[in-house]
């Protein structure tokens, strides 16, 4: 029927297709015109399959092979399925959360490399499932072009990092002084020669499978690369606004689980059946309950508190400041309820435990909705999970989709309610001008910094010099 309904024809008697009426007028016409009209119909008709699949005409992708240790296997064999995975699962948690302390541990440098390592896997993953579901494997330069836009948007993000956060090293060297300073027109040019080389690999049999995956690519950057840069931007303001977010998803992840798992009872959503409501609750007490500790315990060391600055003369990142009034001790007024309950007037809080309350609320209430979305992403394409690198998890997605979201939030909370301006881009800048550039912007900030009494208006020479006469004068 699609076909008939494509052709522009309809059944006549006997099953015959009788052609369109423009057809019927045209048939003593121009047989030249007519040839390249079918030909073009027959290309139509060839590879249009791929703008009218359902769902249900995309393949199935043959299940990953289970890789769970078989030390574990012989142990858990004498339990049932069940209790099998529950353990796996919590066995190789806990391997992750004691490695994640000690990359912690580590510094933030690591930490980088952490997230830089998981935003590459994540981009793998999606991009095989890409390859497999439309059956990209014969598209020539498609693999190469993936991974080519990956650098190139690497390159963008973390130059555009080491501009802000690296000005003083930077200003030594001359080479980096050119690539910053024409940062972005090399980026430009670096992501056209990819699109150039897209545009020149297409090939006519394989034109709306080509388009769908330079798409796919392109929309998997979006949800990997950005979200990862902002990860990192986050843990320049402190290692608390990396921490805190990114432990609550955790956190909710881990607590939800189990509570669906011992408690559950009402299906939350249709997308994840293994999802409950009772689960959800649970996790979100739990979680802004132990954000709240977390910030608590946190908000006391400079080690986490304090932003990641790069200290050209010690060649390192250093974690040293005066915490500011966010990570101060400051007492609050409690409501009459809780007066009454507490038998006291007053609690001493750091103000970076009522933020974190939001955070730990996001991560808890909307945080989710990444993993629904990530589900319904293998739902549409018929997988479990996105790999079988982690044995009871799935693939590095499987583990960070509902952190991507919460990166995102975080860096906005940041930039809307506690960062000011940024003195580093400032002084980037400044640094840049010309000598009589620099002389103008000196006295205009000194003029307005004796303006408000902040600095004491300096003395001229002449000025000087007659004062001090009337001065000598006066001991004579």
């Amino acid at each position: 029927m699609w076909e008939l309904r494509h052709r522009g024809g309809c059944p006549g008697p006997g099953g015959a297709v009788a052609p369109p009426p423009r057809e019927r007028e045209a048939a003593g016409g121009d047989h030249e015109t007519e040839s390249t009209s079918d030909k073009e119909t027959d290309i139509d008709d060839r590879y249009g399959d791929l703008d009218s699949r359902t769902d249900s005409d995309i393949l199935e992708i043959p299940p990953s092979s289970d890789r769970t240790p078989e030390i574990l296997k012989k142990a858990l064999s004498g339990l049932s399925s069940r209790w099998k995975n529950w353990w796996i699962r919590g066995i190789l948690t806990l391997t992750m959360i004691s490695l994640f302390f000690l990359i912690i541990y580590m510094g933030s440098f690591m930490l980088m490399l952490l997230v830089l390592g998981i935003q590459v896997k994540c981009f793998h993953e999606i991009i095989t499932i890409g390859y497999r579901v439309y059956r990209s494997y014969d598209l020539p330069w498609f693999r190469t072009l993936s991974w080519y836009f990956l650098l190139c948007v690497n390159y963008f993000f973390y130059g555009e990092t080491v501009a802000d956060y690296f000005a003083t090293f930077v200003q030594r060297e001359e080479q980096l002084q050119f690539l910053i300073r024409y940062h972005r027109f090399i980026s430009f040019a670096l992501y056209l020669a990819g699109f150039c080389m897209f545009v020149l690999s297409l090939v006519k049999k394989h034109y709306r499978l080509q388009f769908y995956m330079f798409a796919w690519t392109h929309v998997t950057l979006l949800i990997t690369v950005t979200q990862s840069h902002l990860v990192i931007q986050n843990l320049f303001e402190g290692m608390i606004w990396f921490l805190v977010p990114i432990s609550s998803v955790i956190c909710n992840d881990i607590t939800a689980y189990l509570f669906g798992f011992f408690f559950g009872r009402t299906p939350l959503i249709k997308l994840s059946p293994k999802k409950t409501w009772e689960g959800f609750i649970g996790g979100f007490f739990s979680t802004v309950i132990f954000g709240f500790i977390a910030a608590y315990l946190l908000s006391k060391h400079q080690y986490f508190v304090c932003p990641v600055e790069y200290r050209s003369d010690v060649n390192s990142f250093v974690t040293e400041c005066e915490p500011s009034e966010l990570f101060q001790l400051q007492s609050y007024s409690l409501p009459p309820i809780l007066k009454a309950l507490l038998r006291r007037e007053t609690v001493s809080l750091y103000p970076f435990q009522i933020h974190s309350i939001a955070l730990s609320t996001f991560a808890s209430l909307i945080g989710p909705f990444g993993g629904f979305f990530a589900s319904g992403f293998k739902r549409a394409f018929k997988i479990k999970d996105f790999a079988n690198t982690i044995p009871g998890h799935g693939g590095i997605m499987d583990r960070f989709d509902c952190q991507y979201l919460m990166a995102t939030f975080v860096h906005v909370y940041i930039t809307s309610f506690i960062r000011g301006p940024n003195p580093s881009k400032v002084l980037q800048q400044l640094l840049v001008l010309q000598p009589e550039q620099q002389l103008n912007v000196y006295k205009t900030l000194k003029t307005h910094l004796i303006e408000k009494g902040i600095l004491q208006p300096t003395l001229k020479v002449s000025s000087l010099k007659r004062l001090c006469f009337k001065e000598s004068q006066h001991y004579e």
